[in-house]
């Protein structure tokens, strides 16, 4: 005779996979989990042992070591001990590119109408340090921020001074298109040891065609070669956006990343936000985004097989979810969600948000994520009665089709997402696109890792390494 404790199951390639409380999954053949419910696992199996280990059954009521378990838990949910670590400023939705795909509803870049003013940096910069967190990211967004140099070296100036007092660990990040970036900017970016995000979306012709401006991929190849010479090649990282037609090309667009000096790729999707939202059909769209990360990461296998290393990053932190006991900083992957919990935006016109994406709806005239303005106080913007209705449901622990999912602890829950496309924040997860494209992306890393796993488990392990380093 056993107990039960807590876990889910899930069948993949002829395999039931069986995932506890805090992530510990077994391999299991299907009929697996009908067997332990119905207590017929028999103590001289080995299953038994294996179940007993990995706090999936237990001989008494509550485990002798059960004070284990919650440290477990404790340690993946350890993202909440510091609350808000990343803070975004809009300096601008000013911007110099004409994206397809773009999420921030940018501007034309002339005029001062969609500029950040220095009071309203001054006063958002003064919430940030009444974070409790004590590593913190200021990350300048836009629109395109490196064309307000201005406000970018008042902002980190200013808070050099103003963490005299606070000694708060600061990482700078500057998310630009790399298109303006003067020696000015480099000089500032030196200066204060501040990162480079930047977008390469893949082959020259796929690149502008996204941008919608035929010169941005010798801009961007040009800038990202001088940042990398002033700052070191460290120091500048890219990401990609699949467009509609970038889901054609796996294999050009990790090419070029590798023909650009790059190590990795972020294989992201498109969002349904600003300029985005006006694709049609969401369902095809990720079906087809599906079937490009696949060939993708096989394609990426095989290049670190053939001694080319290169990490796809969001299989790296899914990986790392799955494989160690560690919580990561990605936003989507986080339970309570990550908006106000790890990440805020200070919009450019002063007003407070609960994520990036949670501003990307307000240009369209949706104030639902608006928690308050930077003139409110701390208290009224992040614990006020918006950021409480929030938190009713930002957990995936306790929502419908999320609760039982057999992914739960790897995955994450989106208000946002949820109200963009399926008008609610609580969401309904048989028709999430959210859902859809992380449980069919978990579920193929556990083929992997079933089917090919000496293949790809030391492959898998160099990632994880790396990004826990």
């Amino acid at each position: 005779m056993y107990y039960l404790l807590p876990f889910r199951f899930d069948r993949i390639d002829n395999n039931e996979v069986l995932v506890n409380e805090v992530g510990d999954f077994l391999i299991t053949p299907i009929g697996t989990a009908k067997r332990i419910a119905h207590r017929e696992i028999g103590t001289n199996e080995e299953l038994y042992k294996d179940l007993i280990s990995s706090y999936f059954i237990s001989e008494i009521p509550i485990p002798y070591l059960i004070d284990n378990l919650a440290a477990r838990l404790r340690t993946k949910k350890s993202f909440l001990d510091h609350f808000t670590s990343l803070h975004i400023f809009v300096l601008t939705l000013r911007c110099n590119q004409n994206c397809i795909y773009c999420q921030a509803s940018s501007k034309e870049c002339y005029g001062s109408l969609y500029d950040m003013s220095k009071d309203t940096m001054l006063k958002s910069i003064d919430l940030m340090f009444k974070s409790p967190s004590l590593s913190i990211t200021m990350e300048f967004q836009g629109g395109e921020p490196s064309l307000m140099v201005d406000l970018l070296l008042f902002a980190i100036s200013t808070t050099q001074e103003k963490n005299i007092i606070y000694q708060k660990e600061i990482t700078y990040v500057l998310c630009t298109n790399s298109v303006n970036l003067t020696d000015e900017v480099l000089s500032i970016c030196e200066t204060y040891k501040v990162l480079i995000s930047t977008s390469l979306d893949g082959p020259e012709e796929l690149h502008n065609h996204n941008r919608g401006k035929i010169d941005s991929y010798s801009r961007v190849v040009k800038g990202i070669e001088k940042a990398r010479n002033i700052l070191g090649i460290d120091r500048v990282s890219a990401l990609m956006t699949a467009s509609e037609e970038s889901v054609n090309h796996p294999v050009e667009i990790i090419d070029a990343y590798i023909d650009n000096g790059f190590h990795s790729i972020f294989l992201r999707a498109l969002n349904p936000y600003g300029m985005a939202s006006q694709y049609a059909d969401w369902n095809e769209y990720y079906d087809r985004f599906i079937v490009f990360y696949k060939k993708a990461l096989d394609y990426i296998i095989d290049l670190n097989k053939n001694g080319t290393y290169f990490i796809e990053e969001f299989t790296s932190l899914i990986l790392r979810k799955i494989l160690t006991p560690f919580s990561i900083g990605f936003v989507d992957l986080q339970s309570p969600a990550g908006i106000i919990n790890s990440v805020i935006v200070y919009n450019y016109d002063g007003y407070v948000y609960a994520s990036d994406e949670s501003r990307m709806l307000t240009e369209h005239g949706d104030n639902t994520f608006r928690l308050g303005h930077v003139n409110d106080t701390y208290e009224d913007i992040f614990y006020g009665r918006k950021a409480q209705e929030i938190a009713l449901i930002w957990a995936n622990e306790t929502i419908a089709g999320c609760s039982e999912c057999a992914y739960q602890s790897y995955c994450g829950a989106d208000p946002v997402r949820n109200h963009s496309t399926q008008g609610d924040m609580y969401g309904f997860r048989p028709t999430s696109s959210f859902c859809k494209k992380h449980k069919q992306i978990i579920q193929h890393i556990f083929s992997l890792l079933i089917n090919r796993e000496e293949e790809v488990l030391p492959i898998f392990k160099r990632w994880i390494n790396n990004s826990v380093g």
